[in-house]
């Protein structure tokens, strides 16, 4: 059978049009998305902390300017912003009581403020804990820099951290002694439970771009006060207990804690807890819920969690697909209720519910509090598309 010239060019178009919607599909809600390291395509900064400084070819040049880039609750973590350059090129980490320099062991206690790269990349098998000082950031752009094999990262009583770009996975729990706590301190430890990153007592934190999976304990824990911190852009997975938001339903201190969780994906092989809450004030938005098997986000001791424009996709092996959990042994079903839990704009798939209660008029009440603006649900796949680790090249967009 013989065509037509206009009969090819309209199955030319409609092939074309066939070929746009599958792109955008894909860079929008594709209920189990391919990987970002898959994608080929130019650089796309498809959120808004990204769009401050990614699609830049000489981001490089200006590392610092990412601190200007932070939003939520974390947005004024200025890092080692003003600081000088300090280029890690030893990977080891045999000396925890005087640490050579050149590790990262040796500039994350320096006084003052520290901007902190890698001079290759590199896989750093901590032996005990990483007590991050005030006024710094570990930048692993354009470089593949792994913690893995040893302990995780610990910000303790300090302030204006930024963490950004690292693989952080198999953390193990390890034993205590004397540890350079700062470069003129020197304290004696108990042992650690394999967190990937705790935050202890500390403000104004950003962790941004980061890849997390297997710790023999939490993957972000944040306890005892600390507040003020954004969660954005990392990518979760092959976890149990991933996020504890205050470490007890006695720790009142935790009562000022705010955290934003923004732009993350929950991925394969999750449990419980993205987060686990309490006390303080959640701002979860657009964040992708492709996974998890007990829960999404939990809490108890009257946490306040705003969900705003996350997509959340229920497991199709799950007989309970709810998305929230309030703990039950510490709370009645009265006195939850007045918990303020509000689903606003999101996008619940596959039978997922989420379960709100309290003050559903709360989000005309909190313009002072400067929230990231949700973009649609139907966008999240899209604006999590990079999720974790990027693999940046100098002079190029990232």
């Amino acid at each position: 059978m013989e065509y037509s010239y206009r009969t090819k060019i309209n199955v030319l178009f409609i092939v074309l049009i066939l070929f746009v919607f599958a792109a955008l599909g894909t860079a929008t809600n594709a209920p189990r998305r391919k990987l970002t390291k898959k994608y080929k395509g130019p650089c796309m900064a498809v959120n808004s902390i990204d769009k401050c400084w990614r699609c830049d070819p000489f981001w490089a040049e200006d590392r610092q300017k990412m601190a200007d880039c932070a939003l939520g609750f974390g947005i004024n973590a200025m890092g080692g912003k003003y600081g000088p350059y300090y280029i890690v090129t030893d990977n080891s980490d045999d000396d925890v009581i005087d640490p050579k320099p050149g590790t990262l062991r040796f500039g994350v206690i320096q006084k003052g403020p520290l901007w902190i790269t890698f001079a290759k990349s590199m896989r750093i098998e901590l032996s005990r804990e990483l007590i991050v000082s005030s006024n710094k950031t570990i930048d692993g752009r354009g470089k593949y820099v792994h913690i893995a094999n040893g302990a995780g990262i610990k910000i303790q009583s300090a302030s204006n951290v930024i963490i950004s770009n690292l693989r952080i996975h198999h953390i193990v729990p390890t034993a205590g002694g004397l540890l350079r706590e700062s470069d003129d301190h020197l304290g004696l430890r108990g042992g650690d439970e394999g967190d990937a990153i705790s935050i202890f007592n500390s403000h104004d934190i950003w962790i941004d771009h980061i890849s997390m999976s297997r710790a023999a304990d939490g993957l972000i824990d944040a306890v005892a006060g600390s507040t003020n911190i954004t969660i954005s852009n990392c990518h979760f997975t092959d976890h149990e207990k991933v996020m504890l938001f205050g470490a007890n339903d006695h720790s009142v201190e935790d009562r000022g804690m705010k955290i934003t969780l923004a732009y993350n994906h929950f991925g394969k092989r999750l449990d419980q807890r993205m987060p686990r809450c309490r006390f303080g004030f959640f701002h979860l938005v657009n964040n992708d819920y492709t996974h998890w098997e007990r829960y999404a986000i939990g809490g108890s001791s009257g946490a306040t969690i705003i969900s705003q424009g996350n997509r959340f996709i229920a497991e199709d092996k799950l007989l309970v697909k709810e998305v929230t959990y309030r703990e039950k042994s510490t709370s009645s079903v009265e006195e939850w209720m007045k918990w303020t839990w509000i689903s606003d704009g999101d996008d619940l798939e596959n039978g997922a519910t989420f379960t709100p209660s309290g003050d559903q008029n709360l989000l005309s009440k909190i313009d002072h509090l400067n929230l990231i603006q949700p973009e649609p649900s139907s966008k999240v796949g899209l604006l999590t598309k990079f999720s974790g680790a990027l693999s940046c090249n100098i002079r190029r967009p990232c």
